[in-house]
């Protein structure tokens, strides 16, 4: 291998002094080296007198300076008509307009852009616009550059739209005439065409029809395709402006005629023109004119004219429906099944092979057909409306699948883009998509996740649901993959680099609570959100996901899981080992009090917050004092005043001891807000009504999942006992009848008077059974109804406790009475009812007993 190498280079010594030969003239060549941008005569040149006013400087820069200067002056033109306007107009304008006769394209677009913000700014009288700048905008309409040329007809088209009817017929249109005609260039004749479809909604229907329609029908039959496409563009507005009556006899024909052109940019227009003007025809219209050339149209789209076919699939949705009320049923299904075949166009057939027609495929048509198959997509929603969504299943449904897996991402997109509507339109019918969902969901293209994610609250309650008239509350049965698909989706975003998406995911997350149950949110999802916020880098991302993990600790059902969370977040976040971490907690602190009750923050977060003064990182003292107005908000006088007094202990200390400038210099500020603000009381003030009005609806919120977990955990306990009485009454039956099969052989005349002992026994058994039933409901009902006006001997005491296993540091006081348990007071009331009804069902088996009894002495005697 060596020796091949070496054989490949070639080192004598004429070559070397050759290679070096070449060096030299590399060398030889010295070029000059400038070492300053700006020769001292060109930066003489640049330099202006400071003395001078802005509207001299104008007038010097475009007199005598470089096209830069005179191009920065021009594009200063809005600053200079708000400063002194009547200066500018007088001297500085007709600078400009000396200077655009020669100046270069950039001059020309800046003098077109800063015009059009003169007029949107209204800084002179329309009057005086167009008496200054109006001539100046149609003499640089022609400009021999197209670029220009449309700039100056864009400004001018937005001048038309303020200027008055005889300054626009005086100005415009009377030289508009000439300009029209077929001697003018061409560049001409095309602007006579956009301005002529601007100043048909300008003037009354009997003005368009002597002075417009003219040069509308003359630039219709102009010998130029471009000149016919432009004007068959602006028949619509033509049409908008003269009326039903002149548009079906004037612009109709024009439409059919260019319809039946032989350049394909005509025809396109013309088709497309049609399409927008459908409300403007009648049904004789539609049928005998408008309805031929679509079929024609369609026809020839997938044999001679292929490029009709994307303009043709964008708006059929909208012809459909225009055209609905004269289809007959075989024209209604050609135009579904056309819908169809453009729907899977350019895919491979379920036979294996490509139609004849889609052979040998460039890379044009791929573009092309991928561009069909997106306005089908597109138009999906139009076309259940077209067929009905009754019949969705039987007609769509196929369709609806095949796009949702199509291999092109675009296509996807914009089918999770129409999901939503789709789902409004199905309404009731809405289960049958929902596999769609969990693909869309389950997409490996972000782009398709972003934009189903938009609307995903929505889509998720339509699922669930069962549409807007359906009232089932059938959680999660009509969408048995939803929660994979969710965690799926959001570890791919997790994953990506696109964390707008990430956040985006996170906060529609938010919606769960209302879709699927407590326990699956909190074993599937809740943790994840503490993970994320925990590993994830991205600002924005984490508070999302405090967030929505705030917004999964509100509606939790179980209280033991909130306590676990809760302490979590104080553990973890709030005296985690990293500084980022506790900035954090402060984040999910303002989310806590934003969506829970002010007692609830008081009781499980006012201390850990406060903890964060001695923090050792500059950082997050200085987040804290920002918050401590929030914090104090929190506060309720006089059952937080231990609280408020440890409030102020804390700024003191922070008054005292802090050494860091910065933080010093907000808490000196927050002292100052917190000295402005007012406590409220625990009673209703009238500046604070809303404010407690809220809290207190949250706050009963809050007490009501407290009640409902109680009230399932004692019908889990009743439901237990019942059992067990159930299985000791039929084991007594079984007994019973064994007992009285025997006796009956012996003696046949006490049947009968110990069965009714039997039955009277068990009657009286069960209205027994039923009043200490309804003794342990009553017993039971006004611990959770009256909640609020148990008494409480921990109030005077100053009871305190902590969520379990947060440590020392961490005791919260439980002082507010408006979010306590009551367990430890009521515990004597709650263990009564079962001892009561245990009582009451041993007495009612010892008279059983004794019935019994007696009726066996009867017998034996």
């Amino acid at each position: 291998m060596r020796s091949v190498i070496f054989s490949n280079m070639d080192f004598s010594h004429s070559s070397l002094f050759g290679y070096i030969e070449d060096l030299q003239e590399l060398t030889i060549i010295e070029r000059p080296v400038r070492r300053s941008l700006k020769t001292p005569e060109e930066i003489e040149r640049l330099t202006v007198d400071e003395e001078l006013s802005d509207i001299e400087r104008a007038v010097y820069l475009l007199s005598s300076g470089q096209d830069i200067q005179g191009t920065s002056v021009v594009a200063n033109l809005p600053v200079l008509m708000r400063q002194n306007p009547a200066e500018t107009l007088r001297r500085v304008l007709p600078k400009i307009r000396e200077v655009l006769h020669v100046a270069g394209v950039e001059m020309q677009l800046t003098a077109a852009v800063s015009f059009l913000t003169v007029l949107q700014e209204e800084s002179v009288s329309i009057h005086t616009y167009s008496h200054s700048f109006l001539h100046i905008i149609l003499q640089n309409l022609e400009h021999r550059d197209a670029g220009v040329s449309n700039a100056w007809l864009e400004t001018l088209l937005a001048v038309i739209e303020a200027l008055p009817k005889e300054t626009v017929r005086h100005e415009i249109l009377n030289p508009l005439v000439s300009k029209a005609q077929l001697s003018q260039t061409l560049q001409s004749r095309l602007v006579s065409c956009k301005i002529m479809g601007k100043v048909a909604n300008k003037f009354e229907a009997h003005t368009i029809k002597r002075e417009v329609l003219p040069l509308v029908k003359s630039l219709c039959q102009d010998v130029e395709y471009e000149v016919r496409t432009c004007m068959c563009r602006q028949l619509e507005h033509v049409a908008r402006g003269v009326g039903t009556e002149l548009t079906k006899t004037v612009v109709l024909p024009e439409l059919v005629e260019l319809a039946r052109d032989e350049g394909s940019s005509v025809r396109l227009a013309a088709f497309e023109t049609l399409v927008n003007l459908l409300d403007m025809f009648d049904a004789d219209d539609r049928s005998q004119t408008v309805l031929p050339l679509v079929k024609s149209f369609c026809e020839k789209s997938f044999k001679a004219d292929e490029s009709i076919l994307v303009s043709l699939s964008f708006h059929l949705g909208k012809l459909c429906n225009g055209l609905y009320g004269i289809f007959t049923p075989e024209q209604h299904l050609r135009f579904l099944e056309f819908y169809k075949k453009l729907s899977t166009l350019g895919l491979q057939q379920e036979n294996g092979h490509n139609d004849n027609q889609l052979h040998l495929q460039t890379l044009e048509q791929e573009k092309k057909y991928i561009s069909v198959r997106k306005n089908c997509a597109y138009n999906f929603p139009a076309m259940i409306v077209f067929v009905d969504p009754k019949n969705f299943h039987l007609e769509l449904h196929s369709v609806f699948f095949c796009l949702c897996r199509d291999p092109e991402v675009p296509v996807r997109y914009t089918m999770a883009i129409s999901f939503f509507e789709v789902a409004k339109l199905l309404n009731s019918d809405v289960y049958t998509i929902h596999k769609e969902l969990v693909t869309l969901l389950q997409d490996e293209s972000l782009e398709v996740l972003d934009a189903l994610v938009g609307h995903l609250p929505e889509i998720l309650e339509l699922m669930t649901n069962g549409g807007e008239n359906n009232g089932s509350e059938s959680k999660l049965l009509s969408i048995p993959d939803l929660i994979p698909a969710l965690t799926t989706a959001e570890q791919r975003a997790a994953t990506s680099l696109k964390w707008r998406t990430h956040e985006k995911l996170l906060q529609k997350y938010a919606c769960l609570p209302h879709i699927i149950s407590s326990d699956q949110i909190y074993y599937r999802f809740l943790h994840r959100m503490l993970t994320i916020i925990l590993t994830n880098n991205v600002l924005p991302v984490q508070k999302a996901a405090a967030r929505t993990l705030c917004v999964y600790l509100r509606y939790n059902r179980k209280q033991e899981q909130r306590h676990e969370v809760i302490q979590k977040l104080i553990e973890q976040l709030g005296q985690g080992k990293s500084y980022w971490n506790r900035l954090r907690f402060l984040d999910t602190c303002e989310f806590i009090m934003e969506l829970f009750s002010k007692s609830f923050f008081c009781k499980y977060f006012f201390l850990p917050v406060l903890e964060l003064t001695h923090d050792p990182v500059a950082n997050v003292r200085m987040k804290l004092c920002c918050l401590l107005p929030k914090v104090k908000s929190t506060l309720k006088i006089p059952t937080d005043k231990h609280l408020l007094q440890q409030l102020e202990l804390c700024i003191r200390k922070l008054l005292c001891q802090e050494k860091d400038k910065d933080v010093l210099t907000i808490v000196k500020r927050t002292v100052l807000e917190l000295d402005r603000m007012e406590i409220s009381v625990d009673a209703f003030q009238k500046r604070f009504y809303e404010n407690d009005l809220l809290d207190q609806e949250k706050e009963r919120q809050e007490h009501l999942l407290l009640q409902m977990e109680q009230l399932e955990k004692e019908k889990q306990k009743n439901e237990g006992r019942s059992t067990n009485i159930n299985d000791k009454m039929f084991e007594k039956k079984r007994r019973d009848s064994k007992t009285s099969s025997v006796l009956a052989k012996s003696i046949n005349l006490s049947i009968s008077g110990s069965s009714s002992g039997t039955s009277a026994g068990k009657e009286e058994k069960k209205s027994k059974l039923v009043r200490s039933q309804s003794f342990s409901t009553q017993v039971l009902h006004p611990k959770y109804s009256n909640i609020d006006k148990c008494p409480n001997k921990s109030s005077a005491t100053g009871y305190t406790s902590s969520v379990p296993g947060m440590g020392k540091s961490c005791m919260l006081s439980f002082s507010d009475d408006s979010f306590r348990t009551h367990c430890a007071g009521n515990s004597g009331n709650a263990a009564f009812p079962s001892s009561c009804s245990h009582n009451l069902f041993n007495s009612a088996d010892q008279k059983n007993n004794g019935n019994k009894e007696t009726q066996s002495r009867k017998m034996s005697m």
